[in-house]
């Protein structure tokens, strides 16, 4: 799990959203509103809900495209739950919460690089990588 999660305020713009992801080389950012995890923004979100609609980056905020219903796991989990997590929600990023504060996040390339022994772990992720690639 990566413990120093970027995140963003839900009033920041996409503009700055776009900004921190590239600053960062990241593909997510956690979306916070009083500390709290409230949503998720992702490449995917800014290109089809800002640029594909030819919004104003620097005028959009975030929790307008924002991803709303964040699946998210506890720091303590196990890799392999942690995956079939993500593999049944369809999802490739999950937040870690402790009470409500967020305390980490793994992503399918964590996963990825953890799992280089466990089989089962192995087939999860593969089904993970093809999810886009099948369309879901």
């Amino acid at each position: 799990m990566v413990k120093d999660v970027i995140s963003l305020e839900a009033y920041a713009t996409a503009y700055q959203a776009v900004k921190l992801m590239n600053e960062n080389k990241i593909g997510c950012l956690v979306v916070l509103r009083n500390g709290e995890a409230v949503g998720i923004v992702t490449e995917r979100d800014l290109l089809e809900r800002v640029l594909e609609k030819c919004k104003n980056p620097k005028e959009t905020y975030v929790f307008e495209v924002m991803t709303n219903h964040i699946i998210t796991g506890n720091p303590e989990m196990e890799i392999p739950e942690a995956a079939r997590v993500m593999f049944e929600n369809k999802v490739k990023k999950l937040p870690l919460i402790e009470g409500n504060r967020l305390v980490g996040i793994v992503t399918l390339t964590d996963i990825a690089r953890a799992t280089s022994f466990d089989k089962d772990t192995i087939e999860l992720v593969d089904n993970l990588f093809n999810l886009h690639v099948l369309g879901q």
